[in-house]
């Protein structure tokens, strides 16, 4: 059984008369601990499907599985409690607490969920470990970036998912950040 599968999944969204279609027919498999990257063009839906399987938004039709569970039938309750304890997200920007450090960034995260690793560990693990004090305004793009990664990473999730992660970065610093998620993935075995 693949870790995370999308079967037949369309999302239609209604404008007054006319409906649009996000997604249509989307079929796809993902192996757990497999780095999957998802292409298009502007417009093409890969921001729709994210949302669908990240619990943010629900499919129309077709099923989406994590890990064996069906979430495209899940209740409200039930999508919540799957974005808090089974995905991290990690966004075009960066969603940052601007009057929490770095440190109370990942914590307020780790808060939240049911086997939370370390914050210390995962700010370590992100190449922060000597900007834990520092605010968000004191840190470059790059690192704003990597808090947001190790705040999503401290949540211990089953599958990350990054949305445009590196839109907003530099060439050189979407490298850096691409290759600490490929490290994350290759050292940790998470799905993302």
């Amino acid at each position: 059984m693949e870790f995370v599968e999308f079967r037949d999944v369309t999302k239609v969204y209604t404008m007054g008369t006319n409906d649009i279609r996000a997604a249509d027919g989307v079929s796809f498999t993902i192996r757990k601990g497999e780095f999957c990257v998802i292409v298009g063009p502007s417009g093409a839906g890969k921001t729709t499907v994210l949302n669908m399987l990240g619990g943010m938004d629900t499919c129309s039709g077709g099923e989406i599985r994590l890990d064996g569970q069906l979430i495209s039938s899940y209740t409200r309750r039930q999508l919540t409690d799957y974005r808090r304890y089974d995905v991290g997200f990690v966004f075009q920007f960066y969603n940052l607490v601007q009057n929490l450090t770095a440190l109370e960034n990942v914590e307020l995260a780790s808060e939240i969920c049911r086997d939370p690793l370390d914050p210390r560990e995962v700010l370590r693990e992100v190449g922060l470990e000597h900007r834990m004090a520092n605010f968000p305004a004191q840190l470059s793009g790059g690192e704003q970036q990597r808090v947001a990664i190790a705040r999503a990473l401290a949540m211990n999730p089953k599958v990350l998912l990054c949305d445009e992660a590196t839109s907003a970065l530099d060439p050189m610093t979407t490298a850096s950040i691409l290759q600490l998620l490929k490290d994350i993935n290759t050292r940790l075995g998470i799905t993302i």
